[in-house]
């Protein structure tokens, strides 16, 4: 790799107030704004960029297309309708009349467009009264004797910052600029190592800022310009080399290494009324290595809606139980909770498996039991949901901590439960599900410090549900359809996406959908739930869905996740095109449980849009959930499908992971090699883009 490169020239590391004009208040403005020093303002990117390296014709300007323009006074209009108003019309060679139009001014503004006046103005032109028209353009008036220079660049248009005007950022930025130091300087990423006839990052920075009248504006617009790929790529990289530098500090501590079930798992094997499917096999396989070895273990297994990602968590469970110590299965909901935990007894305990039960509802003498259980190691297996974090939560010997629908916890819970078997510089393996599939993309840039197992198969005897896409008028023939199910014995799902009435949201409220089914299937037992009722409310009804006491639920998405009815067959979303898609996915899971054949309709509101009628067209096309989840990825973008409060990817500056995913084997391929041969530069990179922000990504 060469000889260490000097430290991000410590021009980068400035304070903002070695710049003219940047005192206390306006630092204070840019810190608001997380911009603290030269570097920070060199990787201020502009949003867009005006062109005044030309003059366009009057005759050739089109409606919405921003240009510059240059003419003559022609006529003045000053008045008052409703509000003041200045009117200007300005003609040029090409015979054409542009109107200016200005609702805020002051005197001797008017004074400047006398009759004849040069005017050389910039903005978006768009159809008026009479002709085209911009409002509130940029302009400065020229003298007649003047040459009115064009601009050899075009003008950066910057995020605004809260106090500081755009001409003054314009210029900051510019003097910040001014201190960039050498390409060989700045330059953390050898250039042999680049690939992709990327620029320097100097050059990268340079262009950017100020981009040459030749740039390819609809690319610098589109994001896809090789000096932003540039950035984006360092960008990616030091995300990369942070997550991976979290985990081998991980990876520094000891774990128990876990091998002797005592012949469990066999004994579960043969004992389920099912065969487990080849992914299944293959995911435990990669688990059980990764619990043999003495580092901790730290994997995402995800896989879709009922594709038995339980059974494999029990089997790695009793693999540490089998080698004397415990583990902890935690879930975000009581109610998910309470499936694994039913389904983690009828399993595990006929093997002499101790589950315990801990959530916050079991209070009195059962939480004391149940504490004791844990801090004695008699509790082999404790299952719970947030209440297992809690201060009073001791355990003897935790050597594996399972976390179910990870991003639905803080980072911080997930280290809490992590941290309940640290002990003496040892920490328990984790083993972190998800029913949510994440396009391989995204796991690549936000788990680059777990490994990923995926199972995508799944078990035979999954009946395949059928999904529909309606138009709402459709609702009445639903409500037949529910009637027919019901008398067949089925149970139906009826989801709303809010709860009132409202005059702002356009969507059918699950309040008067219960109403009106309640009163429309008289001979039927409609249930309700939301997400704004009590937990142990919200939990009895739910219990007399599963027991088949009610046989219509209506719901908002609070069923999204953790309910397990194989005898409901059919689902209704009302309002589809309201939600995303991993979401609708979520949610078609919840039928197709059992042997029957089940639907899924997908009921929506005119007019659609466009990214809404995609989702929809996706749903009916595909079960797939890795399918789902990229398209989701596409249309949505990742901040939104992680969660930006687990993973910190809303923070990319310039990088966009659906756009820039080409760019992460590359990322990778450089990442390892700077962590095997130049660890500071990995720091450096790191420093530059991340700086002291913490990241909690071993969680």
């Amino acid at each position: 790799m060469g000889k260490p490169v000097p430290a991000l020239a410590a021009a980068g590391d400035v304070g903002l107030t070695a710049l003219p004009g940047v005192g206390k208040a306006v630092a204070e403005k840019f810190a608001a704004r997380g911009l603290l020093r030269l570097q920070d303002l060199w990787l201020h990117l502009p949003r867009q960029y005006e062109d005044r390296t030309r003059i366009t014709p009057v005759r050739l300007l089109q409606p919405g297309v921003a240009a510059q323009v240059e003419g003559r006074v022609e006529a003045v209009e000053r008045g008052f309708r409703y509000r003041p108003l200045l009117r200007v019309a300005i003609g040029d060679d090409s015979r054409a009349t542009l109107v200016l139009r200005f609702f805020h001014f002051r005197s001797q503004q008017v004074n400047q467009f006398r009759v004849g006046a040069r005017v050389r103005a910039y903005g978006t032109p768009r159809p008026g009264q009479q002709g085209l028209e911009i409002v509130h353009p940029s302009y400065r008036v020229l003298d007649d004797e003047a040459e009115g220079e064009l601009g050899d660049a075009l003008d950066p248009v910057y995020p605004a910052i809260e106090g500081i005007g755009p001409a003054t950022l314009r210029r900051l930025v510019a003097q910040a600029l001014e201190r960039l130091p050498p390409a060989e300087e700045l330059e953390l990423v050898p250039a042999a190592r680049l690939g992709h006839g990327l620029p320097s990052l100097r050059d990268a920075l340079l262009t950017l800022h100020r981009p040459p009248r030749e740039a390819d504006v609809a690319a610098l617009l589109a994001g896809t310009h090789p000096a932003q790929r540039r950035l984006a790529l360092e960008e990616l990289l030091a995300h990369h080399l942070s997550l991976r530098r979290q985990r081998i500090a991980l990876q520094a501590h000891a774990a128990p290494a876990l091998a002797d079930d005592g012949g469990r798992v066999q004994a579960l094997l043969s004992a389920l009324p099912f065969a487990l499917t080849g992914a299944q096999q293959r995911v435990f396989e990669q688990i059980r290595a990764d619990l043999a070895r003495p580092s901790p273990m730290l994997r995402l297994v995800q896989g879709d809606v009922g594709s038995g990602k339980t059974v494999v968590a029990a089997m790695a469970a009793l693999i540490a139980i089998g080698s004397g110590r415990q583990a902890a299965l935690m879930a975000p909901t009581e109610l998910l909770a309470e499936q694994h935990l039913a389904n983690l007894r009828t399993w595990l305990e006929p093997l002499g498996v101790r589950v315990a039960w801990l959530a916050g509802k079991v209070s009195g003498r059962a939480r004391t039991a149940v504490l004791a259980e844990a801090a004695s190691g008699a509790a082999q297996l404790v299952v719970g949901t947030h209440a297992l974090m809690q201060e009073g939560v001791v355990f003897r010997d935790l050597a594996l901590a399972i976390v179910d629908e990870q991003h639905r916890f803080g980072v911080h819970q997930r280290l809490a439960l992590r941290d309940k078997g640290a002990a003496a510089g040892s920490v328990p393996h984790q083993l972190v599900m998800t029913a949510t599939p994440i396009p391989r993309t995204l796991a690549m840039a936000a788990y680059a410090d777990l490994d990923v197992s995926a199972i995508d198969e799944l078990p035979p005897g999954r009946t395949p549900v059928q999904t529909v896409v309606l138009g709402a008028a459709r609702r009445p023939e639903l409500i037949d359809r529910i009637r027919t199910a019901c008398a067949e014995g089925r149970q139906a799902y009826w989801v709303c996406t809010i709860i009132d009435e409202s005059d702002e949201v356009v969507a059918q409220a699950a309040q008067t959908t219960w109403e009106q089914l309640t009163a429309a299937l008289p001979g039927l037992r409609v249930g309700f739930v939301h997400g704004r009722m009590k937990a142990a409310a919200k939990q009895a009804t739910m219990l007399e869905f599963k027991r088949g006491e009610l046989d219509v639920l209506v719901a908002t998405t609070v069923i999204e996740v953790g309910v397990d009815v194989p005898n409901a067959s059919l689902m209704i979303v009302e309002n589809a095109e309201r939600l995303g898609l991993s979401q609708l996915h979520q949610l078609r899971g919840r039928v197709g449980r059992g042997s029957q054949a089940s639907s899924c309709v997908l009921l929506y509101q005119s007019p659609l849009s466009q990214m809404a009628k995609q989702r929809l067209e996706t749903m009916r096309a595909t079960s797939d959930g890795f399918v789902i989840a990229e398209k989701d990825l596409e249309l949505r973008g990742p901040g939104e499908l992680l969660g930006t409060r687990q993973t910190g990817l809303a923070d990319f500056r310039i990088a966009d992971l659906a756009r820039d995913a080409d760019l992460l084997p590359e990322v990778h391929r450089i990442g390892e090699a700077l962590m095997r041969e130049a660890p500071d530069i990995a720091d450096r990179l790191v420093a530059r883009w991340i700086g002291g922000a913490a990241r909690y990504a071993a969680a």
